[in-house]
């Protein structure tokens, strides 16, 4: 009988999404916090952006997250192209994470990730629906990579 192939373990995780300054600085945050150097751990957009949004560094900062030091950047900026899995949370960057696929072999995963922006009202209620995306990408990442025991290094 066959022994069963087992995967290789994933040690570098590449997040994207439409502008990285949402969904995909949120998810890195996430798996930073829960996995601290365990894993390479980058994020990555289609379009270019200035600057993380204002909202996703609140709802961050409520669980203890910083990632208020994050600078947007576009998959043609990445300086390493080396990554196990990319995880995409939009479809426009499930299009180019599969265009990737050509030339670097990992896998990749579509997570569908509601995009906050389109929420309208007042402060509050936008602040609700980031942390609806928050929280959603929290219980991910944590199904996806779950924790072991031991120190962060």
């Amino acid at each position: 009988m066959a022994a069963a192939i087992q995967p290789l373990p994933v040690t570098s995780v590449l997040f994207a999404c439409t502008y990285n300054i949402i969904r995909s600085p949120m998810a890195a945050g996430i798996l930073r916090h829960f996995h601290g150097n365990r894993l390479f751990v980058d994020s990555v957009g289609v379009r270019e952006s200035d600057e993380v949004d204002p909202f996703a560094v609140v709802v961050m900062e409520e669980l203890g997250m910083d990632i208020s030091r994050h600078r947007p950047k576009t998959f043609e900026e990445l300086e390493d192209t080396s990554f196990d899995l990319i995880i995409s949370l939009s479809p426009e960057a499930h299009h180019r994470a599969l265009e990737l696929t050509r030339t670097m072999a990992c896998d990749v995963e579509f997570w569908n990730t509601f995009d906050p922006t389109l929420v309208e009202g007042n402060r509050e209620a936008m602040l609700e629906a980031y942390r609806k995306v928050r929280d959603g990408l929290m219980e991910r990442v944590k199904d996806r990579f779950p924790t072991q025991r031991g120190p962060m290094v």
